[in-house]
């Protein structure tokens, strides 16, 4: 049987995402018994000690979940203003991404995007035969009046990642107010802000776009600074005209009840925040100069892991590194070869990383 002749051709060219490597990967691979994992821009504390404790006292898991999550959903409303109708929850930001796609995309539309940039954007705008259009990044960052420029009579959407993930780059926000301003009030702007929480003062906040420019949709995350990702809890802030048509193709249950729990409690966590904000500044401050004696060029970071410009190729330098027990990201799987995405840790875990890092700059000298 030719199952190809079955599937859709959008679904036929794709290639399925790859997640980084895993410490048991990595394990099995080199033998070694301990790996410094620092792929996938966790939090090196760990999760929220306030989730974790709503979980242990959690039981009638036998119960459906209130699909309606109307406390949590007004808990993160307000701190920006907003109310319950303005949120749409899913099963992490990428199920967020899913449903705003489905909900607003038909085929043949355009949904402008930096290149790169997540790479899930690209892929569901192909999954629903619309058509994305990358516009390259200037030196690391969005190229906003190029962006701006591509923008037709077809373009339904345009993405801002603000932190961009892989570069780890910010916005100008005066540069992002003029082109939020000069983009046609019937394109959907999504901003995606996975990273906000660890954005120095001054950044960009996406919010504020909800009420002040029509059609905005803002992204954010559990995953990274609550330490929830395999919870998988993510969340939209938009017009509750446009949630509301989301909502209608929101999959039933798409937050369970566990990430529900764990999520409202982490709000409250103000404790584990300050620590988490405190040792990703302490990492940035003793990275860049650290990665500067190595010569290794490094972006400017307004989030928790760093772009690095590595000898030799992406690849061959995440593969040097997996053997001295580091697990980063290679940039070639992200479209941005000659990289390393890697996560800022905690003190120990950079020592290691400069220490590995300085082991491999040698041998390409």
């Amino acid at each position: 049987m030719d199952y190809g002749k079955l599937v859709r051709p959008q679904v036929a060219s794709m290639k399925p995402y790859t997640p980084g490597t895993t410490v048991s990967q990595a394990r099995k691979k080199y033998g070694l018994e301990t790996f410094v994992k620092l792929s996938s821009n966790e939090n090196p504390l760990g999760t929220s000690p306030k989730a974790v404790a709503a979980l242990a006292a959690m039981g009638d898991l036998q119960v459906y979940v209130d699909d309606d999550h109307a406390e949590l959903r007004a808990r993160l409303a307000a701190p920006y203003g907003l109310d319950v109708d303005n949120v749409l929850v899913g099963h992490g930001s990428n199920d967020v991404v899913r449903t705003l796609f489905s909900a607003f995309l038909n085929a043949g539309d355009e949904v402008v995007l930096a290149d790169p940039t997540f790479s899930l954007f690209p892929k569901d705008a192909i999954l629903f035969d619309a058509v994305p259009v990358r516009v390259p990044l200037h030196d690391g960052v969005h190229d906003l009046e190029a962006m701006l420029a591509a923008v037709t009579a077809s373009t339904k959407i345009v993405v801002v990642v603000d932190p961009n993930n892989p570069t780890s780059t910010r916005v100008d926000p005066d540069a992002f107010d003029r082109f939020a301003r000069a983009l046609r009030p019937d394109v959907i702007l999504v901003i995606d802000q996975a990273y906000r929480e660890y954005m120095p003062p001054g950044s960009l906040e996406g919010a504020g776009y909800v009420t002040s420019r029509p059609a905005t949709i803002v992204l954010r995350t559990h995953s990274k600074l609550y330490g929830l990702a395999s919870l998988r809890f993510g969340y939209a802030l938009g017009d509750r005209e446009l949630i509301g048509y989301a909502q209608r193709v929101r999959l039933p249950f798409n937050v369970s009840r566990p990430a529900a729990v764990a999520a409202l409690a982490a709000l409250d966590d103000h404790a584990f925040v300050r620590r988490s904000l405190d040792t990703n500044d302490a990492g940035k401050a003793y990275l860049y100069p650290e990665l500067a004696k190595l010569g290794l060029h490094v972006y400017p970071t307004a989030a928790n892991f760093v772009s690095v410009a590595v000898p030799g190729t992406a690849t061959e330098a995440y593969e040097a590194l997996l053997a001295r027990g580091i697990v980063t990201r290679s940039g070639d799987a992200l479209g941005m070869p000659g990289r390393l995405r890697i996560t800022i840790g905690t003190p120990q875990e950079n020592a290691l990383l400069i220490e590995a890092l300085g082991a491999l700059a040698p041998a390409h000298a």
